[in-house]
């Protein structure tokens, strides 16, 4: 079965980094588009990255700041984020999405804070 497992997140200070990691199993890998969304509270899951293969896509208000990143050897999904601001407070959440399918499956998230 799928499984993806996020860790990494925590408290951080505003302008710090934090690199958040979602181990996937249960499927193969590189066959799956990968998925960083974020939901707020009170706020929608919004989409942060993805990446299949080549380049990564982000989100417009994300570019520059967060970087997608694979490992499919180790299949494992990175999102490396900096400069980070208090707005950036929320769950984030690992997704996978079979290339030729539209069901998205979930990690139970991991939770980053932002403030002084």
């Amino acid at each position: 079965q799928v499984q993806l497992v996020e860790s990494g997140g925590g408290l951080v200070q505003p302008g710090g980094s934090l690199r958040l990691s979602c181990a996937a199993s249960g499927f193969t890998f590189s066959n799956f588009r990968m998925f960083w969304y974020r939901q707020a509270p009170g706020k929608e899951r919004e989409l942060v990255a993805s990446i299949l293969s080549g380049s990564p896509n982000y989100a417009d208000s994300m570019k520059g700041r967060f970087t997608i990143s694979r490992d499919n050897a180790k299949s494992t999904v990175y999102l490396q984020m900096n400069s980070l601001q208090p707005e950036d407070t929320a769950v984030y959440y690992c997704g996978a999405r079979h290339q030729l399918s539209t069901i998205i499956y979930w990690g139970q998230g991991t939770q980053v804070t932002v403030s002084s």
